[in-house]
C-alpha cells in the first residue's frame, strides 16, 4: 500500500503503540516501553487538528449558504444524492464522479428548476463532476488534471465566491505523481484568490495527514469540519464509518467566509460520505 494511503489511517497507529505499551509495562521492559510512549507521543502530536481554530466575528454575516460535496462512486449513488438534494436543499452542490447517468438525472425539468445555474461535465467512468448553483454564475474556468475539476463565481447576494469543485487522482501505485500534482495545482489556484471568497469543496483523496493537503491549508483556507470540530470524523470507506475511516472529503472556506455548522451524511450507492457545510458570508 503506498504511503499517502497509509497516512489517511493515521490514528489507527495508535493501536499497536498502546499494545506494545501494555506488553512492555507487563514484561517489565523500560527500553521498550520507552520505545512505545515515544511513538505514541509523536503519533498524537500528529493528529491534534491542523490550522488555527475559527472565531465568529461579532458583526451580522452578509449571507449564509449551505454547501454540499458528494463523490458518487462512478454515478452510483445519483439517485441518494437527489434525495439528499430534495431533503437539504444545499445552495451550491460540488458533484465528483458524475457520469453520464448522473448528468441525465440532473437535466430533468424539476433539477434545472432547483438549481438553474450549473456547470455539469457527465463523463465516465470517474472523471466527470458537477457544479450546481440556486445563484447565478459566472466566470466559469476548469483546473487541470485527468478529474474534472470546473469552477465558476457564484454571485451571492451581490457578493461574487469563487466555487471550486476538487478531485485529484487518488494516490495509487501508478498515480502517485498525478495525485501530487493535483493536489499542488489546487493549492496555486488557491494561492491565485486574491482576496475574493472562495470556496473548495470535494473528494481530495487526502486528510489532514498528508503534507501535500496541508499544503493547501497553509494558503490561508480552513476546513469546515474542523471549524465546527469534526475534524476526524471520517467521510471515507462509507462500509466502515463512522467507526474506522478517514477524511478526505473536505469543504475549505477562505477568509470573510466562517463556517457555522457542518455534518457527514450517508449516501447510499458510493464509498463516500457527503459533507455538507453552513457558511457564513461576511
Amino acid at each position: 500500500m503506498p504511503l499517502p494511503q497509509l497516512l489517511a489511517f493515521l490514528p489507527w497507529f495508535l493501536v499497536p503503540g498502546w499494545l506494545a505499551l501494555t506488553v512492555a509495562v507487563a514484561a517489565r521492559r523500560p527500553l521498550l516501553a520507552g520505545w512505545s510512549l515515544a511513538v505514541l507521543g509523536s503519533t498524537a502530536w500528529f493528529l491534534q487538528p491542523y490550522g488555527p481554530q475559527v472565531t465568529t466575528p461579532a458583526r451580522p454575516p452578509l449571507a449564509q449558504v449551505r454547501v454540499l460535496s458528494a463523490n458518487l462512486e462512478f454515478g452510483g449513488a445519483t439517485g441518494a444524492l437527489l434525495d439528499v438534494l430534495r431533503r437539504e436543499r444545499p445552495h451550491l452542490v460540488s458533484v465528483q464522479e458524475c457520469d453520464r447517468r448522473c448528468a441525465e438525472a440532473l437535466d430533468t425539468p424539476r433539477l434545472k428548476d432547483a438549481y438553474p445555474y450549473r456547470v455539469v461535465r457527465g463523463s465516465e467512468p470517474a472523471e466527470g463532476s458537477a457544479l450546481l448553483s440556486v445563484y447565478p454564475l459566472s466566470d466559469v474556468g476548469h483546473l487541470p488534471g485527468q478529474l474534472s475539476m470546473p469552477s465558476a463565481v457564484a454571485d451571492v447576494a451581490g457578493v461574487p465566491v469563487r466555487v471550486q469543485v476538487v478531485h485529484p487522482m487518488p494516490p495509487r501505485l501508478g498515480s502517485m505523481d498525478a495525485w501530487a500534482r493535483d493536489l499542488d495545482t489546487v493549492r496555486r489556484a488557491a494561492e491565485r484568490r486574491s482576496r475574493m471568497r472562495t470556496i473548495v469543496a470535494g473528494d481530495f483523496n487526502a486528510s489532514q495527514d498528508h503534507a501535500a493537503f496541508r499544503a493547501v491549508l497553509d494558503t490561508g483556507l480552513r476546513d469546515s469540519a474542523r471549524s465546527v470540530g469534526h475534524s476526524r470524523t471520517p467521510s471515507w470507506p462509507a462500509a466502515t464509518t463512522p467507526l474506522l475511516g478517514t477524511q478526505i472529503d473536505h469543504v475549505l472556506v477562505s477568509e470573510r467566509l466562517t463556517p457555522v455548522g457542518a455534518e457527514f451524511l450517508d449516501l447510499p450507492g458510493t464509498d463516500h460520505r457527503a459533507v455538507l457545510a453552513d457558511v457564513q458570508i461576511r
